[in-house]
């Protein structure tokens, strides 16, 4: 009766500390390892955003950002207005 209470005992402390090192192994191991590759995945979506904002103001686009629920601004680049409206601006940044 009681060898059979000492297996059971060991057999759930085993169980036990194998749970434990899984948990560990999870934290030091997986966890950083996903956590840095959701970073990486992150920049790379900004990254290729930006560029592509960036394409089409090129292109004479305008490109609508969203920067509130309610307010947008219509991005263009500065090349691509007329040259009076690029003097004018340039003129006022002077002043």
């Amino acid at each position: 009766m009681a060898t059979d209470k000492s297996r059971v005992l060991v057999t759930v402390l085993v169980v036990v500390v194998i749970v434990l090192l899984a948990i560990i192994a999870y934290a030091l191991v997986v966890s950083p390892r996903l956590s840095g590759y959701v970073v990486n995945k992150q920049v790379e979506g900004y990254q290729i955003a930006v560029l592509d904002i960036a394409q089409a103001a090129a292109q004479c686009q305008t490109v609508p950002i969203q920067v509130s629920e309610n307010q947008t601004i219509n991005l263009l680049a500065a090349e691509c207005l007329p040259q009076e409206i690029l003097q004018q601006l340039q003129g006022n940044a002077a002043q």
